[in-house]
């Protein structure tokens, strides 16, 4: 499995994204996920799971824009 973290900590530089994908079932089916993490240049950390890489991207777009 890739790992995004290391020690439970995430890896990601400032101003970057990272994601890897995983497989869960959700409902009974077999589900592939991303995991994704996006650092600011200040530092701050954003973390989710969701079944795109899209969907994940516009989770980060909402919280930078709520961050303003």
């Amino acid at each position: 499995m890739n790992s995004i973290n290391k020690n439970g900590c995430s890896v990601c530089q400032p101003g970057k994204e990272n994601y890897t994908t995983y497989t869960t079932k959700l409902r009974g089916k077999r589900v592939r996920m991303y995991q994704y993490d996006y650092r600011t240049e200040s530092g701050e950390l954003f973390a989710c799971c969701a079944p795109t890489l899209e969907a994940c991207r516009e989770k980060r777009d909402k919280w930078l824009q709520s961050k303003k």
